[in-house]
């Protein structure tokens, strides 16, 4: 009787923690992804998608362009807003404007219509709010499918660029 009881307990013991920490593993994985979900909100009326940043404007910026390298991306600019007030007497938050992209991505955009040109290059826009929060911005693709009327032609490589943009947008800012 002792020995099923040592062995029950055993058992207990190696088996019951596998099955308690399942239930906090699988709750850990949705606290992660609703924390990466709450960092990202989606596009609104404007079209623009907001990522919370965990870094400063100059460090995202910085992250931003190194990391879009590594992906392929041509960084075309970065206008620094800030420094352009600075320069006229202005305060202006730190702000600045990275346009980038790829012609592998955007020239069947503007095959489909060309007045997708105007959205292109991309430009992600990297600011602090009042509160010293850091943004990174950019277009919604979804957005552009319906500025330029692209349904039926370029919703494949819109479909692409999400999902890009959603990764280096999570690998920049987090």
């Amino acid at each position: 009787m002792k020995k099923v009881l040592l062995s029950i307990a055993a058992l207990g013991l190696f088996v019951f923690p596998a099955y308690a920490t399942q239930g906090i593993r699988e709750n850990a994985k949705n606290e992660i992804a609703r924390s990466r979900k709450n960092s990202i909100i989606g596009a609104r009326k404007d079209g623009i998608v907001r990522v919370k940043s965990a870094y400063s404007v100059e460090e995202t910026v910085q992250r931003f362009e190194s990391i879009a390298k590594e992906q392929g991306l041509n960084i075309v600019a970065t206008v620094n807003h800030q420094a352009g007030a600075e320069s006229i007497g202005q305060e202006l938050r730190p702000t600045q404007v990275i346009i980038f992209g790829n012609p592998n991505a955007g020239t069947p955009l503007m095959q489909c219509n060309q007045t997708a040109g105007i959205d292109l290059p991309q430009k992600a826009l990297i600011w602090e709010d009042e509160q010293g929060q850091v943004w990174l911005g950019y277009n919604s693709p979804k957005y552009l499918l319906i500025r330029h009327q692209l349904k039926g032609c370029g919703e494949e490589a819109l479909g692409k660029i999400e999902n890009a943009l959603t990764m280096l947008a999570e690998k920049v800012t987090q």
